[in-house]
């Protein structure tokens, strides 16, 4: 009898285990395990086009605060919220007179100043005089990606569509465009600051 005992005991014990495990199981499924995943989150990247150094940050304001060497501390959550707010235009303007590099432009790799962003800093404001004053070739992890664009430091910005400024051009973007069309969308492969 002792041997059916131990024999229940096990099966009420492995029944239990059993139980606790699918439920344990099913506890640990996150939250919306059914749904389909988020998207992964932007990066958002900051070159600096008198050193060729890029680096790359979890939010767009510690982006911006690298790029203005901290001098602009209280950029707006996201590049969207940035377009439209003109605390922030102001700031990055009055930034461009301060010593030090300036922001050129800040490029999105999805339309409506959405997804990844690379800003780029260059050593001074454009010129106006109607010939490119910078360029850039961008690095493989940006060729091809560039949607939308925002101007900054008195520039207008030419896209190519191969490198040392190759290709028809397009452009010149001198406001802040949301979608750069058909011609040069995810076409991108060097950069014009005039």
């Amino acid at each position: 009898m002792a041997i059916r005992t131990t024999h229940r005991t096990r099966s009420a014990g492995a029944a239990v285990a059993v139980t606790t495990g699918l439920i344990c199981t099913l506890s640990a499924q996150p939250a919306g395990a059914d749904e389909p995943s988020a998207e992964p989150a932007a990066r958002h990247c900051v070159l600096d086009a008198s050193s060729g150094q890029q680096r790359c940050f979890d939010t767009f304001e510690e982006a911006i605060g690298r790029a203005t060497d901290g001098r602009v501390t209280d950029a707006p959550a996201t590049p969207r919220a940035a377009v439209t707010s003109s605390a922030f235009r102001a700031a990055v303007k009055e930034d461009s007179s301060a010593a030090g590099d300036v922001v050129q432009g800040t490029f999105f790799s999805d339309p409506g100043f959405s997804g990844d962003t690379l800003t780029i800093s260059g050593p001074s404001l454009c010129e106006k005089d109607g010939w490119v004053n910078w360029q850039y070739d961008l690095g493989d992890d940006w060729k091809n990606r560039i949607s939308s664009v925002q101007p900054w430091g008195n520039c207008a910005i030419w896209l190519y569509p191969e490198p040392g400024l190759g290709g028809d051009r397009d452009g010149p973007f001198d406001e802040n465009t949301s979608d750069v069309g058909q011609m040069m969308n995810d076409r991108t492969q060097s950069i014009g600051f005039s």
